[in-house]
Protein backbone atom coordinates (compact mmCIF):
# COMPACT_ATOMS: atom_id res chain seq x y z
CA UNK A 1 0.00 0.00 0.00
CA UNK A 2 1.09 3.48 -0.88
CA UNK A 3 1.97 5.57 1.49
CA UNK A 4 -0.04 9.04 1.79
CA UNK A 5 1.93 12.33 1.92
CA UNK A 6 1.51 14.66 4.22
CA UNK A 7 0.10 17.93 4.10
CA UNK A 8 2.81 19.98 5.14
CA UNK A 9 5.38 17.45 2.99
CA UNK A 10 2.92 18.06 0.17
CA UNK A 11 3.82 21.56 0.95
CA UNK A 12 7.05 22.06 1.15
CA UNK A 13 7.43 20.09 -2.38
CA UNK A 14 5.51 22.39 -3.39
CA UNK A 15 7.82 25.22 -2.63
CA UNK A 16 10.86 23.50 -3.59
CA UNK A 17 9.71 23.03 -7.11
CA UNK A 18 7.85 26.82 -7.45
CA UNK A 19 11.13 27.87 -6.14
CA UNK A 20 12.82 26.42 -8.25
CA UNK A 21 10.88 27.20 -11.25
CA UNK A 22 11.01 30.73 -10.49
CA UNK A 23 14.94 30.93 -10.49
CA UNK A 24 15.00 28.46 -13.87
CA UNK A 25 13.21 31.58 -15.33
CA UNK A 26 14.79 34.19 -14.05
CA UNK A 27 18.54 32.36 -15.37
CA UNK A 28 16.46 31.54 -18.72
CA UNK A 29 15.93 35.23 -19.33
CA UNK A 30 19.51 35.78 -18.85
CA UNK A 31 20.26 36.76 -14.97
CA UNK A 32 22.44 33.58 -13.72
CA UNK A 33 22.12 33.32 -9.72
CA UNK A 34 21.43 30.44 -7.71
CA UNK A 35 17.88 29.43 -5.47
CA UNK A 36 19.80 30.83 -2.21
CA UNK A 37 20.20 34.40 -3.74
CA UNK A 38 16.12 34.65 -3.67
CA UNK A 39 16.14 35.15 0.28
CA UNK A 40 18.04 38.34 -0.84
CA UNK A 41 15.16 39.65 -4.14
CA UNK A 42 12.10 38.40 -2.52
CA UNK A 43 12.78 40.40 0.77
CA UNK A 44 14.44 43.75 -0.67
CA UNK A 45 12.71 47.14 -0.88
CA UNK A 46 12.31 49.38 -4.24
CA UNK A 47 14.29 51.84 -2.16
CA UNK A 48 17.07 49.70 -0.41
CA UNK A 49 17.48 47.73 2.52
CA UNK A 50 19.65 47.48 5.12
CA UNK A 51 21.68 44.32 5.76
CA UNK A 52 19.88 43.70 9.43
CA UNK A 53 16.32 44.33 7.94
CA UNK A 54 17.12 41.68 5.27
CA UNK A 55 18.13 38.57 7.71
CA UNK A 56 15.17 39.58 10.07
CA UNK A 57 12.84 39.37 7.10
CA UNK A 58 14.34 36.02 5.91
CA UNK A 59 15.11 34.76 9.34
CA UNK A 60 18.60 34.35 8.49
CA UNK A 61 21.94 35.62 10.55
CA UNK A 62 23.19 38.35 9.33
CA UNK A 63 26.51 37.10 8.85
CA UNK A 64 24.52 34.47 6.25
CA UNK A 65 22.89 37.33 4.85
CA UNK A 66 25.68 38.94 4.00
CA UNK A 67 27.78 36.54 2.67
CA UNK A 68 24.81 36.33 -0.35
CA UNK A 69 24.86 40.32 -0.32
CA UNK A 70 28.82 40.06 -1.47
CA UNK A 71 27.63 37.60 -4.01
CA UNK A 72 25.30 39.86 -5.52
CA UNK A 73 27.44 42.41 -5.22
CA UNK A 74 29.92 40.71 -7.30
CA UNK A 75 27.04 39.55 -9.76
CA UNK A 76 26.26 43.42 -10.94
CA UNK A 77 22.71 42.94 -9.41
CA UNK A 78 23.23 44.80 -5.81
CA UNK A 79 25.25 47.42 -4.29
CA UNK A 80 26.04 49.03 -1.33
CA UNK A 81 24.92 52.61 -0.38
CA UNK A 82 25.08 55.03 2.92
CA UNK A 83 22.00 55.39 3.92
CA UNK A 84 21.09 58.78 3.53
CA UNK A 85 19.00 58.04 7.13
CA UNK A 86 21.66 57.51 8.95
CA UNK A 87 25.21 58.20 7.65
CA UNK A 88 26.92 55.02 9.86
CA UNK A 89 24.40 52.63 8.20
CA UNK A 90 24.76 50.92 4.47
CA UNK A 91 21.28 50.05 2.17
CA UNK A 92 21.84 47.48 0.28
CA UNK A 93 20.27 48.81 -3.50
CA UNK A 94 19.08 46.95 -6.58
CA UNK A 95 21.51 47.89 -9.90
CA UNK A 96 19.65 48.48 -12.82
CA UNK A 97 20.58 44.22 -13.43
CA UNK A 98 18.89 43.65 -10.11
CA UNK A 99 15.85 45.38 -11.39
CA UNK A 100 15.78 43.81 -14.29
CA UNK A 101 16.38 40.20 -12.65
CA UNK A 102 13.35 41.01 -10.50
CA UNK A 103 11.37 42.21 -13.27
CA UNK A 104 12.03 38.54 -14.84
CA UNK A 105 11.17 37.12 -11.66
CA UNK A 106 8.36 38.67 -11.46
CA UNK A 107 7.04 37.29 -15.27
CA UNK A 108 8.23 34.24 -14.24
CA UNK A 109 5.71 34.35 -11.46
CA UNK A 110 2.87 35.30 -13.34
CA UNK A 111 3.63 32.32 -15.28
CA UNK A 112 3.51 30.06 -12.89
CA UNK A 113 0.01 31.39 -11.71
CA UNK A 114 -1.53 31.20 -15.26
CA UNK A 115 -0.01 27.60 -14.91
CA UNK A 116 -1.75 26.98 -11.82
CA UNK A 117 -5.22 27.88 -12.77
CA UNK A 118 -4.69 25.83 -16.27
CA UNK A 119 -3.82 22.76 -13.61
CA UNK A 120 -7.01 24.06 -11.33
CA UNK A 121 -9.40 26.14 -13.16
CA UNK A 122 -10.09 29.32 -12.44
CA UNK A 123 -12.52 28.33 -9.10
CA UNK A 124 -9.98 25.95 -8.07
CA UNK A 125 -7.25 28.78 -8.12
CA UNK A 126 -9.23 30.89 -6.21
CA UNK A 127 -10.10 28.17 -3.62
CA UNK A 128 -6.59 27.41 -3.07
CA UNK A 129 -5.69 31.18 -2.70
CA UNK A 130 -8.43 31.24 -0.05
CA UNK A 131 -7.14 28.09 1.84
CA UNK A 132 -3.68 29.42 1.77
CA UNK A 133 -4.21 32.85 3.32
CA UNK A 134 -6.92 30.92 5.66
CA UNK A 135 -3.56 28.87 6.95
CA UNK A 136 -1.50 31.59 6.56
CA UNK A 137 -3.63 34.06 8.76
CA UNK A 138 -3.65 31.06 11.71
CA UNK A 139 -0.58 31.06 11.88
CA UNK A 140 0.97 34.07 11.92
CA UNK A 141 -1.69 35.06 14.39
Amino acid sequence: MEERLNTVSMLGQAYSLLGFQIVEGVVGAGFPQKPKHSAVFAQISPDGSRLTELARKADMTPQSMGELVDELVDMGYVVRRRDPGDGRAKLIVLTQRGRDAVAAGRQTIDGIEEQVTEILGERGHRELRALLSKLLGATNA
